[in-house]
Parts: structure tokens; C-alpha cells; sequence
């Protein structure tokens, strides 16, 4: 089976961090029987220099046309790029929103997992480091207090600031499938995180996840109050499998499960719709200081081209392959220069594909 894959190398370092996760997907789709075609599209600051916009309608159409995207990383410096003169709906970070509109992507995934090899950057405790985590943050995407209604205005005198949050049941229901779905693949266990202590919104949540959870009766569900989860993450990162959560509390959230990892630039992430596409891309940034230096970690973008096997293409043996390859390297002491530790072998961005494709 031959799948068509977009490839959005992006700015900064992501021409380089996604010419390794392409080489290990070839070889992988090599070693396990299926093709892949690439797409090359334009977007964010590579695009406003060809076409003058962040993002075209050629590109949603050849993302559409795709089984799945495969993205870099997104802008430049903001105090030093022409990119940031322009006005705000015309900078690289409007492509990245304007095609998660277009593709309607209203799940994401931050997997937050400690490696072993990598347990000594981790900012919690020894003994809790030692019990290593793998958690998976489903965040809804496209709902909530960023998206609902809001204005300032005098009010008796005084400036008031009011923001909305609005769910409906329809935007729950779709994201906890997405996550029980999720939990299939994993541990078979969901925590929902509110405060339906406090909002009327999380008490919707609750109940139409409930019922949602009715059809997953091998799944594990519990809910849990969010000032309590942030709480827990440091306290017991290993307790949680999948967590699902609305859009701000998943915002902070997967922040702070990435960070006890000890480095985001190791984190990969998808954004998914209610199909099997997905947009799949690393959790750092475009670090154009570095870019074009060959030095940058392409690890993260390597894993989200496994989670593209994964929940798009359905090549779960393929996807394991890659993360035993991951992990193989890292026990192996092979670093790039952002995760380098005493005794380990420092090598270049191509040289950790290289390593990763050795061992898969």
C-alpha cells in the first residue's frame, strides 16, 4: 500500500529536523512492505517569501490531498525577521493557524515520556524519575475559552474584561473518542481533567464523557479536578496513561508534563480530525540561532513521524520500530549537543538519523 505524505519543512531548523524524519520513514516503510509519496508544501516564513502569504490555498488543497502532514517548525526571529514587520495575519504563525482551521483539527497529542537513558535532566524527584512515565495529553483543540466571545469595555464606570467559555456536547463527545480510541492503542486508561467542582462547562464534560466511556468497557476511566492533576504530575507522573482535557487547561497541562521530562526539544506532538489525518510536528521551536548548523535534535520530529504511522496509517509495527530504534540510540550514549551528557557520543543532526536508521 503507497500513502501520500505532506511534507511542510517549515523555517529555521525544520528544513533539517524533517529531512531525518523522512529518511528513517523510507527505511522503515522499506523494512514493513508500504510506500510513501511526498508532497512538498509551502507554509509559514518559506511561504510568505515565495508567495507572500503564510499559507495558500494550493497548500490546504495538497494537504487535504494527503493521507497525513508531516510539518518542521514554524517562524523566525521575531525582533530580527522581516516576516515580523508584516501585520499580524500575514506572519508565519497565522499559516499554522489558518490550516488547522482548514483541516479541522481539533484534537492534539503532546506525549510527555521520561526515557531512562535521558532520567538524570528529569526536575523531580529521584525515586519518581526512577518509575519513568508515558503519558499522553489530548487536548481539545478548536473549543473553549480561546475561541469564545470576548471584549473590554467601561461597565459602570470601570474597564471589564469578559471572556467566554462555551462547549457544546458535540465538541466533547468527538474529543473524548479521540481519546478512548487513543487508549486502545496504549494502557487503557483516560483521566478527565475539569473543575466540575466550579464550571458549568466542566460538569458537561464529565457527563458526556461518561457516556462516552460506556462504549470502552476495557478502558479504564476516572475524572480528576485540575488543580489536583497539576499536583499529581509531579508528585506521580506514572499514575496517568491518556489525560484528556478542554483547550486552557490542556494549554498549561501539556506544558508541565513536557517540561518534568527535562527537554522539550525530545516531544513530539499531532494535531488529528475526526478522520485518521492528522497534522504531525516537534513541540519546540524554529531556533533559527541554530538553523543551517546541522546541531539541532531531530528526535521529536522522528517520533511524530511515528505517531503519523501510528493514528493515521494505522502501521503500529512500524511506529514500535522507530521508538525501539529511539530508544536503542539513546541507551547506545548518542547525543546531539542539547541532550549531551558526560561519556556519550556527541553527533550532528544527520548524524542522529543516521544513528536511529542503523539500529531500527
Amino acid at each position: 500500500m503507497d500513502y501520500n505524505i505532506g511534507v511542510i519543512r517549515g523555517d529555521g531548523i525544520g528544513p533539517e529536523i524533517v529531512g531525518e524524519a523522512v529518511k528513517v520513514l523510507d527505511a522503515v516503510s522499506s523494512k514493513y512492505g508500504f510506500g510513501l509519496k511526498y508532497t512538498e508544501i509551502d507554509m509559514g516564513g518559506c511561504s510568505i517569501d515565495k508567495h507572500g502569504v503564510p499559507l495558500t490555498d494550493e497548500a490546504i488543497a495538497a494537504a487535504k490531498a494527503s493521507d497525513a502532514v508531516l510539518m518542521g517548525s514554524i517562524g523566525g526571529d521575531a525582533k530580527t525577521s522581516p516576516w515580523y514587520k508584516l501585520e499580524p495575519s500575514k506572519r508565519p504563525e497565522a499559516g499554522l493557524l489558518g490550516i488547522r482551521k482548514a483541516l479541522n483539527l481539533f484534537a492534539n497529542l503532546r506525549p510527555s515520556t521520561l526515557y531512562k537513558e535521558l532520567k538524570a535532566a528529569c526536575p523531580l524527584s529521584e525515586a519518581t524519575a526512577d518509575k519513568g512515565f508515558d503519558i499522553m495529553m489530548v487536548r481539545e483543540l478548536t473549543g473553549g475559552l480561546y475561541f469564545g466571545e470576548r471584549y473590554t469595555k467601561e461597565i459602570d464606570g470601570l474597564q471589564t474584561a469578559v471572556d467566554t467559555l462555551s462547549y457544546n456536547e458535540s465538541e466533547i463527545r468527538r474529543a473524548a473518542v479521540k481519546a478512548f480510541d487513543i487508549a486502545g492503542k496504549r494502557d487503557k486508561k483516560v483521566t478527565l481533567v475539569d473543575k466540575a467542582n466550579v464550571l458549568d462547562s466542566s460538569r458537561l464534560w464529565r457527563s458526556v464523557t461518561q457516556e462516552v466511556a460506556k462504549d470502552y468497557p476495557d478502558v479504564t476511566f476516572e475524572t480528576m479536578l485540575v488543580d489536583n492533576c497539576a499536583m499529581q504530575l509531579v508528585k506521580d507522573p506514572s499514575q496517568f496513561d491518556v489525560v484528556l482535557t478542554e483547550n486552557m487547561f490542556g494549554d498549561i497541562l501539556s506544558d508541565e508534563a513536557a517540561m518534568i521530562t527535562g527537554s522539550i526539544g525530545m516531544l513530539p506532538s499531532a494535531s488529528l480530525n475526526d478522520t485518521k489525518f492528522g497534522l504531525y510536528e516537534p513541540s519546540g521551536g524554529s531556533a533559527p540561532d541554530i538553523a543551517g548548523q546541522n546541531i539541532a535534535n531531530p528526535i521529536a520530529t522522528i517520533l511524530s513521524a511515528a505517531m503519523m504511522l501510528r493514528y493515521s496509517l494505522d502501521q503500529d509495527k512500524a511506529a514500535d520500530a522507530i521508538g525501539e530504534a529511539v530508544k536503542r540510540t539513546l541507551a547506545d550514549g548518542v547525543r546531539t549537543r542539547d541532550i549531551m551528557s558526560e561519556g556519550c557520543e556527541c553527533v550532528s543532526t544527520s548524524g542522529m538519523g543516521d544513528a536511529i536508521v542503523e539500529r531500527l
